[in-house]
């Protein structure tokens, strides 16, 4: 990445490339690398195919793989195809999941494994930096190719649909491209809307979790807690890689003040917090490493070997890795925002702040009672999307296609896991921080200082009783600029 231009070069794209892509005001540039490799890999798929059958070039798909192509029939019958699996369905995904797959897909084909002809590359990367989209249904995928919406992507360049524009998703004429019928399923036979919506998913829930643990310290700050559970001694005792950095993410924030603890143990929320934070984090982290790299793979089928001068039948279309991770990634987020719910409520609690019940105005007021209404709702629905997507399969295509990972559909839970987790956790934020306010106090320096700083600049410091659904927003908001300031 140079600045604001992101270079696609099929080797080195990030999460967080993908993240620039979809959400920022940047230029997506293809490398003369990625051409060279795409336009080799193209002309080795003709000469193959022009000697030998060659899956979807030179045969029918799915359980016609046993067809050939006619020769006379060649050019209608890529076009078949893309018509024929343009039928998704439901609404549209949001535009930057659909942005996320046209970078991923740039990406792949600059891979060169999948033998498609290189100015298709020239023609989406003017589609992303005019900023039009194709339109892409929510259901037709399930982990094993993104068909239904790559061919309405191919669709859109071959002019028989309209590319979308605006926040209206407006239909207007766009850069077109006259793909060959031979690279018809070469184009589709691709996961890259389930791995672009999955780079960005990643991308955000490890963000959340670095601002979870400085939520969790300026919790552990109101409520007067101890910092002997987060002690190296301890957890060098039990030396997980991510319950160590959890640790040591608390003992940095802490380390301005050292009040006597209030009590002699805290409550798991706060006690248990490295043992149970820590798993999300490691889980997080292998779900990118995966994510990142099947962005940069030549995921194909058939796979173009351009040095052996071949194509090779298989299996790298299949995501399960992808779905897995991320199915793992959930089951541990619940566990860390269980937590997280569970400090809240001890922020309620007079015993561990000093102040009215709820933080109340007075001791009748409800204060924050609703917050916890709200954050175990946004919990309950982690908890529902945590269930493995990968506990169902699927059997197709006249039973040749008799497994699926539905990596799809993980990705898609996780965006709404972490969309509710998101708020369960500024309900957390509104709570901390009032509660300083209310007793006085903030901490003495360094980030857990500045954390609280910009939580008293955009939170409504009244406590009288009244809606809290902006102060829920406006900390929401505020998470990203709290991860910055993680350790």
């Amino acid at each position: 990445m140079e600045n604001g231009r992101i270079v696609i070069d099929g080797t080195a794209l990030t999460c967080a490339e993908v993240v620039r892509a979809a959400r920022a005001d940047v230029t997506v540039y293809i490398s003369p690398d990625g051409v060279e490799r795409a336009a080799e890999a193209n002309l080795v798929a003709a000469e193959v195919a022009a000697a030998q059958p060659v899956y979807g070039r030179t045969t029918g798909v799915g359980a016609n793989r046993v067809v050939d192509v006619e020769w006379e029939d060649a050019d209608a019958h890529g076009l078949r195809l893309l018509r024929s699996h343009a039928s998704g369905a439901g609404p549209l995904v949001a535009p930057e999941i659909v942005r996320a797959m046209l970078t991923v897909r740039l990406n792949q084909i600059a891979a060169g494994g999948s033998g498609v002809e290189p100015g298709v590359l020239g023609a989406l990367a003017d589609v992303l930096n005019l900023g039009l989209l194709p339109p892409v249904p929510v259901h037709g995928a399930i982990g094993t190719g993104d068909l239904t919406a790559l061919a309405s992507t191919a669709l859109c360049l071959l002019g028989e649909r309209a590319w979308l524009a605006g926040p209206d998703g407006a239909p207007e004429r766009g850069p077109g491209y006259r793909l060959r019928s031979a690279d018809a399923l070469a184009f589709i036979s691709s996961n890259a809307a389930t791995l672009g919506e999955a780079a960005l998913a990643v991308a955000d829930l490890r963000e959340l979790l670095a601002a979870s643990t400085v939520v969790a310290a300026l919790s552990h700050f109101a409520v007067r807690g101890s910092i002997e559970p987060y002690a190296r001694q301890v957890q060098d005792a039990c030396p997980h890689p991510g319950q160590q950095d959890a640790a040591a993410a608390m003992r940095t924030l802490l380390a301005f003040d050292q009040p006597a603890p209030a009590r002699i143990q805290d409550p798991y929320g706060y006690r248990a917090f490295p043992q149970v934070h820590g798993p999300a984090l490691e889980a997080a982290a292998y779900a990118e490493e995966v994510v990142t790299r099947e962005l940069n793979a030549a995921a194909e089928n058939p796979l173009v070997d351009v040095q052996g001068r071949t194509v090779w039948h298989n299996g790298n279309f299949h995501t399960a890795y992808v779905g897995l991770a991320l199915d793992a990634a959930r089951a541990a987020l619940f566990q860390t925002m269980a937590l997280a719910a569970a400090r809240l409520g001890t922020l309620a609690e007079p015993s561990f702040t000093g102040l009215y019940p709820f933080q109340g105005e007075t001791e009748a007021s409800s204060g924050i009672m609703i917050l916890e209404y709200v954050a175990h709702s946004c919990l309950a629905d982690v908890r529902r999307l945590a269930t493995p997507a990968a506990l169902g399969s699927a059997v197709l295509s006249r039973g040749v296609e008799e497994h699926a990972g539905f990596s799809t559909q993980s990705a898609r839970a996780t965006t709404d896991a972490v969309a509710a987790y998101r708020l369960g956790l500024g309900c957390e934020l509104v709570a901390a921080a009032r509660a300083l306010r209310m007793q006085g106090r903030a901490p003495s320096g360094g980030p857990l200082r500045a954390a609280l700083a910009l939580a008293d600049g955009v939170l409504d410091p009244r406590v009288a009783d009244r809606p809290l659904d902006a102060d829920i927003a406006a900390a929401a908001d505020l998470l990203p600029r709290l991860a910055a300031l993680h350790p």
